[in-house]
């Protein structure tokens, strides 16, 4: 790697520049690779399957003379630093979804403002969901209402706006980033978060000066940051008994084996999996596998399963580290486990997490997402987990690093103490 050469993956299976190029290399090599452990971080089933893409610097793939990776035609990994992540448009937006968080009569005035300035003024098509408008503080506004006529409304669940929005601006507090995630199963628009909730630890953005802040966003000059979401299944148990025979003493009798299928939910998650004992008074007992390896039971409140967005949520109260959401990383995190050497920690994110109810649970469990869709998991079901293809572009106020350490600083007060004193020469004789 003299004079900072590129290195480039070619897309035939190789070992190195140096080795022979051969037809019976080749042959051979494709041999060796068919018969290695896929590490690649998508599935490597239909060739219609999004390939995953993780963010970091770029690796090296030869090692001294001799040694170099095995190459995987079927594993793709874009590295890049995150420092140079640039928001850009292929052609210039023309329609944005503003979601606003619901019952706070505080945002109506800002909302009212923003949705008049895309509308009026930049000439977007606004896109707002259709219970906003039937807030009371805004369905009573005349004048705001005629415009309002323009918008183009839509139903959680019912409508899919995915391939109709160009990016996203979000009015609140962290929940309605989480909940603009939820909207999108597939790619997701750049979001733009203003800090007008509680907490704001992914809203960076100030209200005060949206008119220019907007404009340099429709513009395409922004950084942003890839907030990676875990994919997650849900694969339940649905058994329905069948032909059932009662006898003279009221004992019922089967003449058949219960029928037996699954049904499948598949969800996006930006924040954490949460698997918890419920209202069960009983410790929660969970197996959890690493690509079909069990590698412990969780015996406890329950686990988190984080990306590192979520790190600083559910699991950083549990007792988890930190991690910054370009790490291409998941983290596990118990919650009160009944053991003291039971601690967080980090797993790449390529893996495949299975979660089960363990053989011998006295009690079910239960799972929620990003704190929605909570439900209960029991014997026979599985919760399986891996990075998803699909990240959250979040649109930086600075940058990946400057914004993420102003959050830790101003939401969550970390390494927050009085400094300590000077110490003069004439203090140090005492």
């Amino acid at each position: 790697m003299e004079g900072g050469e590129e290195v480039r993956v070619e897309k035939t299976p190789y070992c190195c520049s140096t080795c022979d190029r051969g037809e019976v290399a080749r042959r051979s090599l494709a041999r060796r690779i068919r018969k290695t452990r896929s590490l690649s971080t998508s599935s490597v089933g239909s060739s219609s399957e999004c390939r995953r893409t993780l963010h970091g610097p770029t690796p090296v793939t030869t090692f001294g003379p001799k040694a170099c990776m095995l190459q995987n035609p079927n594993t793709v990994m874009h590295f890049q630093d995150p420092a140079s992540q640039r928001l850009t448009w292929n052609k210039p937006p023309k329609s944005v979804l503003v979601i606003k968080k619901i019952r706070d009569a505080s945002l109506f005035q800002p909302f009212k403002e923003l949705c008049i300035f895309l509308s009026e003024v930049k000439n977007m098509i606004v896109y707002v969901e259709k219970k906003i408008l039937e807030d009371p503080a805004i369905s009573a506004d005349e004048n705001f209402g005629a415009i309002t006529k323009k918008f183009c409304t839509f139903r959680e669940d019912l409508d899919d706006i995915s391939n109709l929005v160009d990016f996203i601006i979000c009015l609140g507090g962290d929940g309605t980033l989480l909940y603009a995630s939820s909207l999108f199963q597939e790619s997701v628009p750049p979001v733009m978060a203003f800090h007008l909730g509680s907490l704001g630890f992914l809203t960076p953005f100030k209200f005060d000066t949206y008119q220019s802040q907007v404009t340099q966003i429709i513009e395409g000059n922004a950084a942003i940051v890839l907030r990676s979401r875990l994919k997650v299944r849900v694969l339940k148990e649905n058994r329905e008994k069948k032909d059932r025979l009662v006898d003279e003493e009221g004992i019922i009798l089967t003449n058949g084996d219960n029928e037996s299928n699954q049904k499948a939910m598949q969800y996006q998650v930006l924040n954490e999996v949460v698997v918890d004992r419920g209202p069960s008074s009983y410790l929660s007992n969970v197996d959890l596998f690493l690509d079909g390896h069990l590698i412990t039971t969780v015996q406890g409140d329950g686990v988190i399963v984080s990306t590192p967005t979520g790190s600083t949520a559910y699991a950083v109260a549990a007792g988890a580290s930190m991690i910054h959401p370009n790490v291409p990383a998941i983290m596990i995190t118990p919650i009160c486990p009944h053991s003291l050497s039971f601690r967080p920690i980090v797993v790449p994110a390529g893996v495949e997490l299975k979660i089960m109810l363990s053989r011998d649970a006295r009690n079910t469990a239960w799972v929620s997402f990003d704190g929605r869709k909570r439900q209960e998991i029991c014997h026979g079901d599985s919760i399986t987990i891996t990075t998803s293809c699909f990240p959250v572009p979040s649109i930086c106020f600075r940058d990946p690093v400057n914004d993420w350490f102003e959050s830790l600083a101003q939401c969550l007060h970390w390494n927050v103490r009085k400094k300590q004193n000077y110490l003069s020469s004439e203090d140090e004789e005492y």
